[in-house]
């Protein structure tokens, strides 16, 4: 989904007319996985952040691995939006712990268009994405049928019936406030009608000062189902024949570089399709979410990425009563 140009001071003044601001869904139709979308389902029911009231999250924020799911360090399976110019990205390849935890978010729109953007698993029931993954930034229609494949890879999950659909969607924003606040809260969480988390395992989540993360650089890991991304034209990359953001992107060593108001600044990878991806960072040796990917900000002149934002994780917190 498209959104409008949001930043304005004080970070955009050093880029004063240059710059522009996309959101990283992405509008693709839908041929490789066409069987979700015969299913039957009910459009889920959406609630304002403000409204919900606390929301159940077991682990009180910690990781999950389900027992006998097997872990492992390579994304890659052992296989080999980009602000400096180069694509460190390599292709997701792995269906052990914590790459499990990763998905699709595949949405349909009020006037049935297809978009795609990436959730992770942060409970038994429970998908992180964007707020706007669910609702449409320029209309504020809400989608009418919202899906979450586990794990896909090559257009494929590990089992057909592990396709879930939303029940209900909790919102940040229904992007119509003004555009930074509506920028901070861009996060959704969507409760799916089957546990997966005790299947493919959850991450947790932890909320950290800005100083945390400039004071470590490259230490970051991001994914993202991004919409450029893999091409199977690339040597080596043959075999991923689905098409683009059929398989997700892994980037290690990336950062979250700074925050203006209350949005952080990372150089992670990303294209349309990789909103609502992890920025994980490994804390006492066990991943977490510590931000939500959402946007990039480009140059208007050269269409080059210059920085990508992400939305702080403090809110789930606030959901889960301070666990």
């Amino acid at each position: 989904m498209t959104k409008k140009p949001i930043y304005k001071q004080p970070f955009a003044l050093v880029f004063a007319g240059i710059l522009g601001a996309v959101t990283l869904g992405s509008w693709l139709s839908v041929q490789a996985q066409a069987q979700t979308e015969s299913q039957p389902s009910t459009p889920p029911k959406f609630t304002n952040f403000q409204k919900a009231g606390q929301v159940k999250l077991p682990g009180g924020g910690k990781p999950f691995k389900p027992e006998g799911l097997r872990q492992s360090e390579k994304p890659t399976g052992g296989r080999r939006g980009i602000p400096d110019g180069i694509d460190d990205r390599t292709p997701m390849l792995s269906r052990q712990y914590p790459w499990s935890t990763i998905g699709r978010v595949q949405g349909t729109t009020t006037d049935a268009k297809s978009y795609h953007c990436t959730g992770t698993l942060i409970a038994d029931d429970i998908v992180l994405t964007n707020a706007h993954c669910v609702i449409d930034p320029e209309t504020h229609q809400l989608s009418k049928k919202i899906q979450f494949l586990p794990n896909v890879i090559n257009g494929v999950v590990s089992n057909e019936r592990d396709v879930a659909s939303a029940e209900q969607v909790i919102y940040g924003t229904d992007f119509t406030g003004d555009s930074t606040t509506d920028q901070i809260n861009d996060w959704a969480i969507i409760k799916i009608d089957k546990p997966l988390g005790r299947k493919y395992g959850y991450l947790g989540w932890k909320s950290l000062p800005a100083s945390a993360f400039t004071e470590n650089q490259k230490k970051l890991f991001f994914v993202g189902y991004s919409g450029d991304y893999p091409d199977p034209k690339k040597k080596d990359y043959e075999f991923l024949d689905a098409g683009q953001g059929w398989t997700a992107g892994f980037q290690a060593g990336c950062s979250i570089v700074g925050e203006e108001q209350e949005v952080l600044l990372h150089d992670c990878d990303t294209a349309g399709g990789s909103s609502g991806g992890p920025l994980i960072g490994l804390i006492d040796g066990e991943p977490y979410i510590v931000a939500l990917n959402n946007a990039e900000i480009k140059d208007k002149k050269s269409h080059q990425d210059i920085i990508n934002l992400a939305v702080k994780i403090d809110f789930l917190d606030k959901l889960a009563g301070g666990n």
